[in-house]
């Protein structure tokens, strides 16, 4: 009797087998319905009471394998759906002076922060007009205009009796109104037809964007538009120039031949042909140094005044404001070779700092007929010298 129970005792080892072939189910997560499977098993029952064995594990296991199926995607689907209803924007239209105040933003923050300490209030003294001179210096003005408006506002200090710095401010933008004002003279184009725009300027200065720009301004008007293809110079200025006129519906006339005083020959007598309002002459980006080039853009002149006598009626130069005071320079050459009567310019929503403004002015004293303040189609206006100061300063 006792010996059969001896012999029964090995049977009892039976445990480490079974914990032997547990352990690979336990390590198999990815089908938890054969961990079910082998159940039947008798011999299974000894071991799940074991408190002590690290098989609660497994079974911990079990139930999370359960519940990983209940974390589905549905949260990422609803935010999806919650952004794409948000992503439709109907923003109210800004007016220009908005708009210009907005573009301006960079240049008011750099200039204002610069005068915070100056028009703090305070006294007015000497080494107040100092500051002053370097804040105006340092905003693109230039020497002869800094000059200036600094004699200018001396003078008006005197004069008006100002003790405060507060006044200072007044009495700066009046000087600057002064300054710039004569700027102020919006382009006729009543007095011809078809009215000949020639456009200049360097590559980068957004001369071809400006002109579609342009072509869009007078067709508010109700004016009929011709485009011509003269910068044959710059790689693909000819395709950018269509593309303007596709978004415009307006005709584009270029030739293969890649002479500019031949496009601009054509496009003057299709104008006539056609009744067309406004003839827009683009001509090749060149440099004021590149003398060969500059004399190309005389002959595009000559040519124009060949097909149509009082021709061209508008000679504009384009400038990237944010060039400082090189636009001073391209402005003195371009207007000895061509004789300017009108200037754009452009990116004024950039880091430019705003004065070249003033040192325009003061240079030459050619009307500033556009100023661009963004890329949209519209963000090209008519200057308006009050308009650019408030936005400037307030």
């Amino acid at each position: 009797m006792f010996s059969f129970f001896r012999k029964k005792k090995p049977a009892e080892a039976a445990p480490e087998q079974l914990d032997a072939a547990i352990e690979p189910a336990a390590a198999e997560p990815i089908a938890p319905a054969q961990a079910s499977v082998p159940q039947p098993e008798t011999p299974v029952a000894p071991v799940a009471p074991t408190p002590s064995e690290p098989e609660p594990v497994a079974e911990a296991a079990a139930p999370v394998l359960e519940i990983a199926p209940v974390v589905v995607p549905e949260p990422v689907a609803a935010t999806a759906a919650t952004i794409v209803v948000a992503q439709p924007q109907d923003k109210p239209k800004l007016s220009w002076t908005e708009r210009l105040k907005a573009g301006l933003a960079k240049t008011r923050d750099k200039l204002s922060k610069n005068l915070a300490g100056l028009f703090g209030g305070g006294k007015i003294d000497e080494e107040l007009y100092e500051e002053l001179e370097t804040v105006l210096l340092t905003a693109d003005m230039g020497v002869n205009a800094t000059t200036h408006l600094l004699d200018d506002v001396r003078e008006r200090v005197s004069l008006k009796g100002l003790k405060d710095t507060l006044e200072l401010k007044g009495a700066l933008k009046d000087s600057l109104n002064a300054l710039i004002g004569p700027l102020e003279v919006p382009l006729d184009i009543s007095g011809h037809k078809p009215f000949i725009l020639m456009v200049a300027g360097v590559n980068g200065a957004g001369k071809t964007t400006s002109i579609g720009k342009l072509a869009k301004y007078f067709q508010l008007q109700g004016k009929s538009v011709l485009l011509a293809a003269g910068d044959t110079f710059r790689a693909a200025a000819r395709e950018q120039l269509v593309v303007w006129g596709e978004r415009n519906g307006v005709q584009v006339i270029a030739q293969d031949s890649g002479d500019a005083a031949a496009v601009a020959f054509d496009a003057v007598n299709a104008a006539k042909a056609r009744g067309v309002d406004v003839v827009i002459v683009d001509t090749a980006g060149r440099l004021p140094t590149q003398l060969h080039l500059m004399e190309e853009i005389r002959k595009v002149k000559r040519v124009v005044q060949k097909a149509d006598p009082t021709g061209p009626h508008e000679i504009m130069l384009v400038l990237d404001a944010n060039t400082g005071q090189n636009a001073v320079s391209q402005v003195k050459a371009f207007d000895d070779a061509l004789d300017l009567t009108g200037l754009v310019l452009t990116k004024l929503d950039g880091t430019a700092k705003g004065g070249v403004i003033a040192a325009i002015a003061r240079e030459r004293s050619i009307p500033l007929r556009f100023i661009g303040v963004g890329e949209s189609i519209d963000d090209l206006r008519p200057f308006v010298a009050r308009d650019y100061v408030d936005a400037l300063f307030d």
